[in-house]
């Protein structure tokens, strides 16, 4: 799932109650056998883990438990606004929920981080497929619990998943598009049924990234009201301080109901979770310098190759350390709002993605820290080379009537300039493109044929995204657009992105590694382009995209699955609704001395906060009692 909010670490558990589990053959939902309960799904091949293991490779059951785990959340990177949160509804489109409140809150299955396509039970002991796959069978766990130890029943998934299909984030909506029937048929069975319509591994998403609410708990309140009242929920971690717009504690539950369960086991070691907001990036800094906050991402180059050098560094109390990023595709970029008429006409797009001088910016403002995105899902298997191969081909040519020809070529690149500031040629071919738009200059500015000019607005929420922004927007008005950079607090901003209020923003987002047709859908497909709230910023809507998309469920193997995302990046690079702007290769990552881990990290995610743990003798030699 594309929200990094909704992001799920859950746990499969083995006891004598999951004797019929142990059973289960370990296969593919591409051949999924029916009728039989299992206790995991997987894309395609085999599950990593048998139905009797003990915990996941990645976590450490001997961990100690105990002591604070602090940290920002500032990674101040474009939609993710790190300064403040106004709800604890963390499902609904509605204000701007603290992160990590997903922990609160358990889902019927759980995605392993070591594997990039399979779900394993949490709250569902096992699931029960459909000769047709049209039909999934959830066993619940007698069990479950809610925080008040009220029993978490199915009754209570069936209202969660009725709820957020029709009252939750509008990606929750998309990705629940084709599910047509939610029914309880006990207290400890769950019936979900899609209409056929659907990608044969929706049901991976679905599963692992609905929280289960309580139903009797909102028998008195409005799901889709923004509060500051804890919902009642069943996960390893409860709120505890709330203090709004500033810090939220998460408190570890002792008696969590799944604690012990195989994949619970090894993580969420500290017994609080405590996350400090800032409105300003330079405090946030200092007050990790100073170690009131214990953990740090850092998205600032500048900062990372100049400011790492004060006493707590020097003296090795803290450690600056570069780690792996995930084997997910990354999209970060700019998205142009199509739904203004000055912007849809791709030259137009392309002449905005020909002034943006990355190498010039590279060298001035990122210290050569960052590299250039050439695709939408960099970092990942899917991001196309060179041209097509055979079988990119057979995927291309029944569309090519409505394909642009340039996609048989090789892999659109994102420009290169001389690393002026001012490439010349890079300009002058974007004016070209423009007029042959059809603007015309008047007094130096391009507008249409009515005399309307062309303007373009970049909005940020934060202060840091200037210096590198202005010389874009420098760019961009030496051409002939009317550009200019909005600043606006994380408030207005998070509510102009739900309506879709702006000319262009920039995006940052990790993808799943095994993308299902839903989940494309809600950032790329015809059917959220006109769905507020969704993450379809640009209001992407060409048959092209969605007949690519479609392809996507079909896929049966996991070579077929990267086949189709490499034509699919094939076009979306030349559409240029999303203009790729640069990453980073690895997690830049300071923290103080005074954490426990395992390593490798897993390949499919980077949950510190759940996977470490205080090391006591390592505290104490910091000074960190």
């Amino acid at each position: 799932m594309m929200l990094n909010r909704l992001n799920r670490r859950d746990l499969l558990k083995y006891s004598s109650a999951a004797a019929l589990s142990a059973l289960a053959p370990r296969v593919a939902l591409a051949d999924v056998k029916t009728g039989v309960p299992l206790h995991g799904l997987s894309a395609f091949g085999e599950l990593k883990y048998p139905a009797n293991f003990t915990h996941f490779d990645y976590t450490n059951p001997d961990a100690p438990k105990g002591g604070t785990f602090c940290f920002s959340p500032g990674t101040w990177f474009f939609n993710q606004s790190p300064q403040t949160f106004n709800t604890l509804n963390g499902f609904s489109a509605r204000g701007d929920a603290p992160p990590r409140i997903e922990l609160c809150f358990d889902s019927l299955m759980t995605s392993a981080l070591d594997e990039p396509d399979s779900v394993y039970g949490l709250v569902a002991e096992t699931v029960t497929v459909s000769e047709d796959k049209k039909t999934f069978v959830f066993k619940m766990r007698p069990e479950a619990r809610f925080h008040d130890g009220s029993p978490l029943t199915a009754h209570d998934a069936a209202f969660s998943y009725e709820t957020l299909k029709t009252k939750g984030h509008p990606d929750l909506i998309v990705l629940m598009a084709e599910l047509k029937e939610i029914v309880a048929q006990d207290d400890h069975t769950l019936r979900l049924g899609f209409s056929g319509k659907h990608s044969d591994r929706a049901i991976l998403d679905i599963a692992a990234v609905i929280p289960i609410f309580s139903k009797a708990w909102y028998a008195t309140r409005d799901f889709d009201t923004s509060t500051l009242e804890a919902p009642l929920g069943s996960g390893a971690y409860r709120a505890a301080t709330i203090l709004v717009g500033q810090t939220i504690e998460y408190e570890r539950v002792p008696d969590y109901w799944a604690k012990d369960l195989p994949v619970q086991r090894g993580s969420n070691h500290f017994d609080r979770i405590r996350i400090e907001f800032f409105r300003e990036r330079q405090a946030d800094f200092e007050s990790f310098k100073k170690g009131d906050i214990y953990w740090r991402t850092e998205s600032v180059a500048k900062t990372w190759v100049t400011e790492y050098n004060f006493p707590a560094i020097q003296q090795k109390r803290v450690v600056k350390r570069e780690f792996s990023s995930e084997k997910r595709p990354v999209l970060q970029a700019w998205a142009i709002n199509e739904r203004r008429e000055q912007f849809r006409d791709q030259r137009v797009r392309e002449a905005i993605a020909l002034c943006f001088d990355f190498e010039w910016t590279s060298k001035n403002f990122f210290y050569d820290v960052y590299n250039r995105s050439q695709s939408l899902f960099e970092k990942s298997e899917f991001r196309s080379e060179g041209k097509p191969s055979p079988d990119e081909l057979v995927i291309m040519e029944p569309l090519r009537d409505t394909l642009p020809p340039e996609i048989f070529g090789d892999a659109l690149l994102q420009p290169t300039s001389d690393g002026s500031g001012r490439d010349r040629d890079n300009l002058r071919r974007a004016v070209e493109l423009i007029t042959a738009a059809g603007f015309t200059r008047q007094n130096g500015k391009f507008a249409d044929s009515k005399g309307k000019p062309l303007n373009l607005e970049l909005l940020i929420f934060a202060e840091v995204f200037t210096r590198s922004s202005t010389p874009f927007i420098n760019n961009l008005n030496a051409i002939g657009i009317n550009a200019s950079l909005r600043l606006v607090d994380p408030t207005q901003y998070q509510v102009r992105l739900q309506d879709f209020d702006f000319d262009m923003i920039g995006a940052a987002y990790s993808l799943g590694p095994t993308p299902t047709e839903e989940s494309l859908q809600a950032m790329f497909g015809s059917k959220s382009a006109a769905i507020p709230g969704s993450t379809n910023f640009p209001g992407l809507a060409d048959p092209s995209v969605d007949a690519l998309i479609q392809k996507v469920s079909g896929a049966k193997s996991r070579a077929e699955l990267i086949t189709i995302m490499r034509v699919l990046d094939r076009l979306l690079r030349i559409r240029r609704d999303w203009i790729p702007n640069w990453y980073s290769a690895n997690h830049l990552i300071a923290y103080w001395d005074m954490f426990g881990f395992k390593e490798p990290k897993p390949d499919y995610g980077f949950p510190v906060e759940t996977l470490w743990w205080r090391d006591e003798a390592k505290a104490k030699a910091i000074g960190k009692f």
